[in-house]
């Protein structure tokens, strides 16, 4: 769909924070797909987890996505796990501009350490869980992907008006 913004990238990455920031700044529509299945369905995603599993969630993260990607002119901050799907990667990849979000993994792991709303990460060794998932899907964020940024620590204003200039001079 002509002028979306998809952000793609791992948990922590910032695409929620700096979607909704560059949303605000074009006048867009911003979504959250996470933030969608969970008002949707009335129950969080750790919930979601313990109830049906990963598939479960992956079932409604790929239902999810193909509707939001529908829609015109939107800013989407997809779950960090959304392109494990094929569907969903050609979904994203067909439908808007891609945006891969990427950070350092020490910042990742500080950034969600110690939230308890991330089902992949209750673990004994969430670091380490951190840099499995991140090697598994690097690769498929990098695939779909038409700008690479990476936050490393910035302040949200200043990667926000990093991207709005990149954006204007890519016309989209």
């Amino acid at each position: 769909m002509p002028g979306n913004i998809f952000f793609v990238g791992p948990m922590g990455a910032g695409k929620t924070t700096i979607g909704r920031q560059l949303a605000r700044s074009l006048g867009r529509s911003f979504y959250d797909s996470d933030k969608e299945i969970e008002a949707r369905t009335g129950a969080d995603i750790p919930l979601i987890f313990e109830l049906e599993g990963e598939a479960g969630f992956r079932s409604r993260e790929k239902a999810m996505i193909e509707e939001l990607t529908r829609q015109p002119g939107i800013v989407l901050a997809t779950g960090g796990g959304a392109v494990l799907d094929p569907d969903n990667r050609k979904h994203l990849s067909g439908r808007g501009f891609v945006i891969y979000l990427s950070a350092p993994i020490e910042q990742l792991f500080q950034r969600t350490s110690r939230d308890s709303r991330r089902p992949l990460l209750q673990t004994d060794n969430p670091r380490q869980k951190l840099e499995e998932i991140l090697a598994m899907r690097d690769p498929l964020y990098r695939e779909i992907a038409d700008l690479v940024l990476v936050t490393d620590n910035k302040p949200v204003r200043n990667v926000v008006n990093s991207l709005l200039k990149q954006l204007k001079e890519l016309d989209i």
